[in-house]
């Protein structure tokens, strides 16, 4: 089968792979559609230090081809998103209703939960990411990474709530609390920002500041609900505060990973307010706050990961949202490809074309 893989020389490529059946407490997907992440750039880039060669895809959505032993959640047939924090049940996090915190949610090796491998490329083993690897015509993954979704839910549209739009949505929602009236200024509008802005619009914020170089991204912004927009070339801190009185925004979020830009969102905060970072930057970058005035301004600063969500409760809560009207999962997909138009999609990435692209099979 097809899938899209990272080699040694961090080069993308179709490659044909062969496939497992699931073992116990696993299940095959046929996957519909993959969403083109960042966080799929990144281990390429090697901003996150996976090892490669690597199957690439975490954010997929599909349908349940077959299941293994002891699986009771999905049936053949079933539509499903898949989520790239498996939910263990049983480690400190699961048990305090913090799975996106999942001890045993992370796959450093590639491999899956028993350390063994399903995926192999000239009959070698080759690691996936994050149990999924999912930017291929099928996957075999845990059981408890998928969640089951209504069947009349387009699929290339549910994909992004894999990871995305989750991450996004859930930053404003769970972890900030975005208030009702509250203002909002959010650093970058790829796809993960454009999902802070519908998160924040939702939550009922009264003014939403997208922030970005690209102009075509501040067009997507205004589309997803914010109220103003300011190019990041000229002073953006300086903008923001020109626009909320000089006192600056209840909630700052940064979406790009950079701790410079980390650095002017807590800087357009306003004094108590909360800038939440939900980029994932390199391990080499660092965010410096001065100490005297971190406490004398006693603004709140945190980290988001995957939107605070428990994925099996919070799926099915967005894609209500979506068939309410109130969440634009379908407008998000800005192009789709084929899995052999994958590195185009990634190349549109890079250069900041969509808010979303979407490989379907």
């Amino acid at each position: 089968m097809k899938a899209l893989v990272c080699d040694e020389n961090s080069k993308i490529a179709i490659q044909n792979i062969t496939l497992d059946p699931p073992k116990a407490g696993e299940v095959l997907i046929k996957m519909a559609a993959t969403g083109v992440c960042h966080s799929d750039l990144s281990v390429q880039n090697r901003t996150l230090p996976l090892p490669i060669p690597m199957v690439l895809g975490h954010e997929g959505a599909g349908v349940v081809e077959q299941v293994g032993e002891g699986v009771s959640n999905v049936v053949p047939g079933d539509h499903v998103v898949l989520s790239f924090i498996p939910e263990c049940g049983t480690c400190h996090f699961c048990e305090r209703r913090e799975p996106f915190l999942c001890a045993n949610g992370t796959s450093p090796t590639g491999a899956m939960m028993d350390g063994t491998f399903r995926t192999h490329l000239d009959g070698k083993d080759i690691p996936v990411m994050q149990f999924l690897g999912c930017m291929a015509e099928y996957a075999v993954v845990p059981s408890i990474s998928v969640v089951s979704i209504d069947k009349d839910i387009p699929l290339a549209s549910a994909a992004l709530v894999g990871c995305g739009v989750t991450t996004g949505v859930g930053a404003a929602i769970n972890t900030a609390k975005v208030k009702p009236g509250a203002t909002v200024a959010v650093f970058g509008c790829g796809g993960v920002g454009l999902s802070v802005i519908q998160g924040a619009r939702i939550a009922g914020a009264d003014r939403i500041i997208g922030v970005d170089l690209a102009d075509n991204k501040l067009d997507m912004a205004k589309k997803f609900g914010a109220t103003d927009v300011v190019n990041a070339a000229n002073d953006p801190v300086a903008q923001i505060k020109a626009l909320t009185n000089e006192i600056g925004v209840d909630n700052a979020f940064e979406a790009i990973g950079i701790g410079a830009v980390a650095q002017q969102a807590y800087a357009a905060t306003r004094r108590g307010g909360t800038t939440t970072i939900v980029g994932a930057g390199k391990i080499t970058d660092s965010i410096t706050l001065n100490a005297l005035i971190f406490f004398a301004d006693a603004k709140n600063v945190q980290g988001c990961f995957y939107g605070s969500v428990n994925p099996r409760e919070d799926f099915p809560k967005l894609l209500g949202l979506y068939k309410r009207g109130k969440l634009d999962l379908d407008g998000m997909v800005t192009k789709t490809y084929s899995i052999d138009e994958a590195p185009q999609a990634f190349e549109d990435m890079e250069q900041g074309r969509n808010a979303r692209g979407v490989i379907v099979y």
